[in-house]
C-alpha cells in the first residue's frame, strides 16, 4: 500500500493506493473515527452496488443510475431528501463509492448539504482513481453543460484498489487511460514513454504496471492541486484536451475518456498549426492513443461545438484560456479570443 497526503490551505486529503477494498469496514472506520453506522450514508451506482454491495450492508445506502444523466441538479435533490430522512447531522460522514460520476456527485452533496459533511471517496474506476476523487472539483451538469455547477472541497480520504478495476467494462478501462495519457502530456513526460513501452502491459491490466502509472498520475496531479486548489493558474494545464471533450461529450453522449482523446489530439494539432509542437510528436500521440483503441479523429464538425465553449467554465469574456503543447510533458496556456479558436479548428 502506498500513501500520499494532499495538503492545501484548507484542508487534507489522505490517498490510499493499492489499499484492499476486502478490508473496508476496517479501514473506513480508522479512517473516520467513527463507529456508529447510524450517521454514515453511502452513495453509490447499480452497478458498483451489484459486485461490492454486500460489503457494505450494514451502511444506510442511495443508489444512483449509472451515467452522466445522474449528474442533474433532480437527482441531488432526490439524494438531499434521502440523507435528511437517514437523519444524517453535522457530524456525519458521508462516502462515495463508484467512478467519476459517483465522486462528482457525492462529493457536491456532502460540500453543500448542511454547509457541508464530510466525505470520502472509494474510487472504483480507472479514470475515479487517477482524476475525478483526486482535487476537490465536485459539481453536476446544468442545461447540458458539464459541471457547470459545483464546489472545490477536498474529501478527507480516497481510496484507490486497483483489483477493483478488474471488474470494469474495457471501454471504462480506457476512459481512465485517456486521463493518465493527458497528465503525462501536461507534465511527465517519462511517463508517456512508460506508456509507449508498456502498452501490451497495460491493456492486459497487469497490476504492479497499473499502481505505477496510477500513483505516477495521482502524484502528478497532487502537486499541481497544492500549488493551484482554485484553478486560477498552473491548474488549467490539467484541462489539456478538456475544453473540446467536454463540448463533444454534451453534443454526442460520447464517454468521457473518449472525448478527452479526441480533445488532446485537437490541442496536439492547433499547437502545430502554431508552430509550437512537432507534427513527429503529433503522431506519437495519435500512436498511442489507437494503441489503447481510443479514438483521435471525429466526425462532428469542430465549428459546431462552439456554443458549448462559450459556455465554459474556462472562457473569460470573449476570451477562453486553451491548453496547448510545446513538447511532450511540456504545456502552454494559451489566451484565445473565441474567434481565432474557430478559425483554427
Amino acid at each position: 500500500m502506498e500513501n500520499i497526503t494532499l495538503k492545501t490551505a484548507s484542508a487534507e486529503t489522505k490517498i490510499f493506493i493499492n489499499l484492499p477494498f476486502i478490508n473496508f469496514r476496517e479501514e473506513f472506520l480508522s479512517f473516520t473515527q467513527n463507529g456508529y453506522f447510524d450517521n454514515v450514508v453511502i452513495v453509490t451506482d447499480s452497478n458498483v452496488r451489484a459486485i461490492y454491495g454486500n460489503y457494505f450492508s450494514d451502511y444506510h445506502v442511495i443508489e444512483i443510475n449509472p451515467g452522466e444523466e445522474s449528474k442533474s441538479l433532480k437527482n441531488v435533490e432526490n439524494i438531499y431528501k434521502q440523507i435528511f430522512d437517514y437523519n444524517i447531522d453535522r457530524n456525519g460522514f458521508i462516502l462515495g463509492i463508484g467512478g467519476g460520476v459517483v465522486c462528482d456527485i457525492t462529493g457536491y452533496v456532502a460540500s453543500t448539504y448542511l454547509r457541508g459533511v464530510r466525505f470520502g471517496f472509494v474510487a472504483t474506476s480507472l479514470l475515479a482513481q487517477v482524476d475525478a476523487s483526486i482535487g476537490g472539483k465536485n459539481g453536476v451538469n446544468f442545461l447540458g453543460y458539464k459541471n457547470i455547477i459545483g464546489t472545490i472541497n477536498q474529501p478527507e480520504f480516497v481510496i484507490c484498489d486497483s483489483e477493483m478495476l478488474g471488474t470494469l467494462q474495457d471501454k471504462e478501462f480506457r476512459c481512465g487511460l485517456a486521463e493518465i495519457v493527458k497528465s503525462s502530456l501536461a507534465g511527465i513526460k517519462e511517463l508517456f514513454t512508460f506508456l509507449e513501452n508498456n502498452i501490451d502491459s497495460i491493456n492486459k491490466k497487469e497490476k504492479s504496471v497499473l499502481n505505477k502509472i496510477i500513483s505516477d498520475t495521482i502524484k502528478f496531479k497532487v502537486s499541481i492541486v497544492e500549488h493551484d486548489e482554485w484553478d486560477k493558474g498552473i491548474r488549467q494545464i490539467l484541462n489539456l484536451g478538456h475544453t473540446f471533450a467536454h463540448a463533444i461529450e454534451s453534443k454526442t453522449g460520447m464517454s468521457h475518456g473518449e472525448a478527452v482523446s479526441i480533445g488532446i489530439c485537437k490541442s496536439a494539432e492547433v499547437s502545430v498549426k502554431l508552430d509550437f509542437f512537432s507534427n513527429m510528436d503529433l503522431e506519437r500521440i495519435k500512436s498511442l492513443l489507437n494503441k489503447i483503441n481510443l479514438p483521435t479523429i471525429t466526425n462532428i464538425d469542430f465549428t459546431d461545438v462552439l456554443t458549448f465553449i462559450m459556455k465554459d467554465k474556462k472562457r473569460n469574456s470573449d476570451y477562453i484560456n486553451y491548453v496547448l503543447l510545446k513538447a511532450i510533458g511540456a504545456p502552454l496556456i494559451h489566451k484565445f479570443k473565441i474567434e481565432e479558436l474557430k478559425e483554427l479548428i
